[in-house]
């Protein structure tokens, strides 16, 4: 469960971060925007060192499927587009590799 929760702040943060990069250079946002941004970045960092597992490749992959669930969220919360079925068929098929990749790695 603690896995869970980490890797979707971890989530949240690499898209708050990489939406701040976005807001300034496409949306003409103020310059501002990267200090916030860039502190963000680096919570992402962070949590995802906190994962336990011996390999960063491990924790990274895993956390990729997570990534694009939580990506589609903010698509629909933050920038009003409602993901189409493809997309949470997409997202599903992610999820359903990151439980082979932890529940296996877990076992082993």
């Amino acid at each position: 469960m603690m896995t869970t929760l980490i890797y979707m702040a971890a989530a949240l943060a690499e898209i708050a971060g990489c939406y701040s990069f976005w807001a300034w250079l496409r949306m003409e946002k103020s310059v501002v925007w990267l200090g916030p941004g860039c502190l963000s970045l680096v919570v992402f960092a962070f949590l995802l060192t906190q994962i336990d597992t011996a390999a960063a490749g491990r924790a990274y992959a895993a956390y990729g499927g997570v990534y694009i669930s939580v990506a589609l969220v903010w698509l629909w919360l933050a920038e009003g587009v409602h993901p189409d079925r493809w997309d949470f068929f997409g997202a599903g098929l992610c999820l359903l590799g990151v439980c082979v990749i932890l529940v296996t790695h877990h076992r082993a």
